[in-house]
């Protein structure tokens, strides 16, 4: 199966750059199922109901959110009644929708994905994710049950993230962080055949901070106090994420590729 994992869609820029270019995308490298982690795609930050739409009808098999799931408040009632949207599954319990679902791709093989938001530097305390996972895992057997199995990590620390990479190892087919907008360079496959990637970098626009307009930002680094809000960088973007290449028996990777498509970053494609 070949799947690919974008990390966080960022306001217009990012939003664009998906309605453009997945579809071609899909078409290229032959695609089988696609997430999109969409948690900043509405300016900056949640994801509304629209935009979620929007994401899904590029070309988005499910949309991923993160702490800032239901930012936007019409997520609150939208997410019950659209299952290819997961918010973190370690997330309040009383918040509607679900942590973790399996789909099925376009010829029938089924596809375990889930997110969990990690505790380490976090604003807010939420329940151990490594016993929310361990949970999905035991319930869906990968190479049995589901024939492939995705985990959105979201969260700040790289360490929580490598962490959970090796806790998922030989029982997910990827795991992969999202949440910190940074592409990082340990794109690999764990000794179990677990794909991984510490944070799959955000589709946005990288002349920013973190996909915001660098002014603002630059302004609290300098002078400690706020002059206005933050503002979504709207300039070109680059889609950034993950592709996997695995195996129908076992579920697990056989090939891992660093996906940066377009804008300012030097390209990287599963074609280079």
């Amino acid at each position: 199966m070949k799947l690919l994992f974008l990390g966080d869609v960022m306001g217009r820029a990012g939003r664009n750059a998906i309605s453009g270019q997945l579809a071609k995308l899909r078409a290229d490298w032959g695609l089988d199922f696609v997430v999109v982690n969409g948690e900043n795609a509405s300016s900056g930050a949640g994801l509304t109901m629209a935009h979620s739409k929007a994401l899904l009808e590029a070309g988005a098999d499910v949309v991923t959110l993160g702490d800032h799931a239901f930012d936007q408040k019409d997520m609150l009632s939208f997410i019950d009644k659209e299952p290819r949207i997961l918010r973190p599954l370690n997330f309040s319990k009383t918040a509607p929708g679900k942590g973790a679902r399996v789909y099925q791709d376009h010829r029938g093989r089924k596809v375990l994905v889930t997110q969990v938001l990690g505790q380490v530097f976090m604003k807010r305390p939420f329940d151990d994710p490594f016993s929310a996972v361990l949970q999905v895992m035991r319930a869906h057997p990968l190479g049995g049950q589901v024939q492939a199995a995705i985990l959105d990590i979201h969260c700040e620390a790289t360490s929580e993230k490598m962490a959970m990479g090796h806790w998922c190892d030989g029982h997910m087919s990827l795991v992969v962080g999202t949440h910190t907008h940074v592409p990082t360079a340990d794109t690999m496959i764990l000794p179990g055949g677990t794909a991984f990637q510490s944070d799959a970098g955000m589709c946005g626009d990288y002349n920013s901070v973190i996909g915001m307009q660098k002014d603002e930002p630059m302004r609290r680094f300098i002078t400690g106090m706020p002059g206005g809000r933050f503002e979504p960088a709207g300039g070109e973007a680059t889609l950034s994420g993950v592709y996997v290449e695995t195996d129908d028996k076992t579920g697990k990777a056989l090939v891992v590729k660093a996906v940066r498509v377009g804008g300012r970053l030097a390209q990287s494609t599963p074609l280079s």
